[in-house]
């Protein structure tokens, strides 16, 4: 079983190698993410962003322009997925007590209480 992990484990890390290759080097000025014009000759989104982010919203932060204004929607569900995510951990998380009157456990039997 210990080999069949390892074939697994260097096969996926061979894969993540492989498919790292393809990845523009860091600070590439041709890389695609940093044109202003997609291949196929549209304006790209990022570059909207740049220069209508305080026109549209009025504020100077780009960020919260792009993560309050633009992307709203996303932002207020990935928000409710945290917030289920925390309260979830804290139901399954937190101590019980098995009687809340004298914080001793339940018995069963003849000698419990009614």
């Amino acid at each position: 079983m210990k080999i069949v992990n390892w074939l697994l484990l260097i096969s996926f890390g061979a894969l993540l190698i492989y498919a790292s290759l393809g990845l523009p080097n860091r600070g590439d000025g041709d890389a695609v993410m940093h044109r202003e014009k997609s291949p196929a000759g549209s304006w790209g989104a990022s570059s909207y962003y740049i220069r209508n982010a305080y026109r549209d919203a009025e504020t100077l932060n780009m960020v919260t322009v792009i993560l309050a204004d633009y992307r709203g929607y996303d932002t207020l569900g990935e928000e409710t997925v945290i917030l289920t995510a925390g309260l979830i951990c804290y139901l399954v998380l937190r101590k019980r007590r098995t009687n809340r009157d004298d914080k001793k456990p339940l018995k069963a039997g003849a000698d419990a209480q009614t």
